[in-house]
Order: C-alpha cells, then sequence, then structure tokens
C-alpha cells in the first residue's frame, strides 16, 4: 500500500512541478527572446531538466577537450616470421609518459640490451560471467548499442510482443528471478526454434545452471524473457524477440570458462607484459553472440627463459576527447540517477 502511495505522490508532484514552472518559464522567457514569442509552450519536466544537464555537460567536456600528446614503448616477439599472427606484443608497465625527453632517455637505454628474460609467469582458470537477467533499462541499452535501435523504438516493439503474448511484461527493474521459477516449463518452448533451439535442448540435458541474481526487485514483475515460441517474425520484431529470448537462454547456461596465462618480461631495466587466453568451454556464449571472448595463445614461455625481442619501438600518441553521449550512455545514466 505505502509503495502504491509512493507512486501516486511522485505523479501529483510531477504534475504540479511540471505544470508551475512551465508556466512561469513560458512566461519568462517570451519576455525576454523574441524567436520565443510565438511558443504556445516552453515545457519543463523533473526528468527532462536534468537528463538535458548531462547532455550539455558531456558537450561542454567535448568543446573543452585539449588533446595531449604522449609517448611510450612497444615490445614485440615473433617465433615464427612466417605467421605474423603468432607475434606476442608486451605492454609497457609504465603505460605512457608525457615527457617526450624521458621517454627517449629511457628507450636509449632499453636498446643497450640485446635480450628480455622472462621474469614470472602466471597461470589461472578464469571465467566471463554469463548476462544478468534482463530489465528494462539493460533492454534499451543493449538495443541501442547492439540493435542499433533506439531505446523508445526497442520498448515499443517489446511492449507489442508483450502484447501478441510472445514475452513478459517489458516494464521492469527486477533483475532476479524468483526461486520458484519454472524455468523449464520456459526453456522447453524454445527447443523447436532452428537457429537456438539445440541449445535450448542442451539446457534441458544437464547445461542449465540457475540465472544469476542481480541486486534488483521491484516486487511486482520478474525479469523480461520470452514465454511463447515465435517463429514467424520478420523485422525489428524478430530481432528484439531473438535478443530477449537469447539472453534468457544465455542466462540459464553456465559461465564460460578459460585458460589465462600473464607473462611478465623484464628489458633494458623496463618491466613488460602479455596476456593470453584459451577458451575452455563457450558455455552461454554458444547463443549469445552478442559477447566476444575468443583465444589469444601466447608461446610457452618459462620463468627465467631469455629471448631476443624483434622490435622495441617508441611510439606516440595523443588523449582522446570523451564521445557525446549515445542514447544507451543517457539512459544508463537516468538510471544510475533516479531518473524517468
Amino acid at each position: 500500500m505505502r509503495q502504491a502511495e509512493s507512486v501516486d505522490a511522485r505523479c501529483l508532484l510531477d504534475l504540479r512541478l511540471g505544470a508551475a514552472f512551465t508556466r512561469m518559464q513560458t512566461l519568462a522567457l517570451q519576455r525576454q527572446i523574441a524567436q520565443l514569442q510565438d511558443q504556445s509552450l516552453i515545457s519543463y519536466g523533473p526528468c527532462q531538466f536534468p537528463t538535458l544537464g548531462f547532455v550539455v555537460s558531456r558537450y561542454e567536456q567535448v568543446q573543452a577537450f585539449v588533446p595531449e600528446q604522449f609517448w611510450y614503448l612497444n615490445l614485440e616477439y615473433a617465433p615464427n616470421q612466417q605467421k605474423p599472427e603468432e607475434t606476442t606484443e608486451f605492454t609497457w608497465k609504465r603505460g605512457r609518459l608525457f615527457d617526450q625527453q624521458v621517454l627517449a632517455t629511457i628507450y636509449e637505454y632499453v636498446l643497450e640490451s640485446t635480450e628480455a628474460v622472462v621474469t614470472k609467469v602466471t597461470k589461472k582458470n578464469v571465467k566471463k560471467w554469463k548476462p544478468l537477467p534482463l530489465t528494462t533499462v539493460e533492454l534499451q541499452k543493449a538495443g541501442s548499442r547492439l540493435l542499433k535501435m533506439t531505446p523508445k523504438k526497442i520498448l515499443d516493439v517489446a511492449e507489442k510482443l508483450y502484447q501478441e503474448g510472445y514475452l513478459s511484461y517489458p516494464r521492469t527493474e527486477t533483475d532476479q528471478f524468483d526461486p520458484q521459477f519454472d524455468h523449464n516449463h520456459f526453456v522447453s518452448k524454445q527447443v523447436v526454434d532452428p537457429n537456438w533451439g539445440a541449445f535450448a535442448a542442451s539446457l534441458q540435458n544437464g547445461g542449465f545452471t540457475v540465472p544469476r541474481r542481480g541486486k534488483k526487485n521491484d516486487q511486482a514483475h520478474p525479469p523480461i524473457h520470452p514465454i511463447a515460441h515465435a517463429g514467424n517474425l520478420v523485422g525489428d520484431e524478430k530481432r528484439v524477440y531473438e535478443f530477449v529470448t537469447r539472453r534468457y537462454l544465455a542466462s540459464c547456461s553456465k559461465d564460460a570458462e578459460g585458460f589465462e596465462t600473464t607473462v611478465d618480461v623484464e628489458y633494458g631495466g623496463e618491466e613488460f607484459y602479455a596476456t593470453g587466453l584459451i577458451v575452455l568451454a563457450r558455455n552461454y556464449l554458444d547463443v549469445y553472440p552478442y559477447d566476444k571472448w575468443g583465444d589469444k595463445p601466447l608461446p610457452d614461455f618459462q620463468e627465467g627463459q631469455r629471448f631476443p625481442p624483434d622490435r622495441c619501438d617508441a611510439k606516440d600518441g595523443q588523449t582522446t576527447q570523451p564521445n557525446l553521449l549515445t542514447e544507451a550512455d543517457l539512459v544508463g545514466l537516468m538510471d544510475k540517477n533516479g531518473i524517468g
């Protein structure tokens, strides 16, 4: 009951603030700016203005940005000259320097060395976490970033799919399923699909794991998930349905598993490192192509091993200005600040 009353209070405040400030700024600005005199209303909203503030703030950051030049060292080892794809590129642990003279002094000293030595080899099992159950905000952000659709468009499509009985209610802040949720019922509906049906069947045959539990629960609706198979959709409806379904199946799968190797080397008194990865089990990645995680093999380095680097270059670059906000960025900022 208290939650319902808080929603009612929020609606009332939004209405009163919007009406009062819209009238005030319309009258005030029309008197001061001739171009606005033909405007019947200059709208104000408690969500509009702080959201606009995010856009303006980032724009001002971009306009005020002044690039800075920096310099860094790059070390390469190519054991097989016939296969350049097997070249190992080491990253300088200092990162970068903003003083060219200091970099030149370090570089000159480094080049006096003829061999690099492996100081440490670290090997460990790693995981790439499967995605959390899907909320409205994450659906909008993903739609903008992955499907190249506006947040409004993807939500409109999702609501249409909900009305047609294909998706659950798409307006939810919940990113955790109830422990009693019947996942098998919904997974079984996807077994007939020609694209991800085999994966859905594998979940029923031992591949299922309980979805991760996020930190949000609006106590009203479950995370967005498919509730019926849809094999005759086209266009944006097909793309949105496919994303939601693949996301749901991925959340019911296992984390991807890999084996990571980090090699630290010392060359000319400077420290460098390279990181390699071997994917051992793709698991959820088999149904969720939106995440990328691939093999990056390294030679079998041993601690104490010495080798002559094939290249050690001094390179330069420039700091880059921040990007203007995308719609996905804006939706994320609104959610983070409790707007909307």
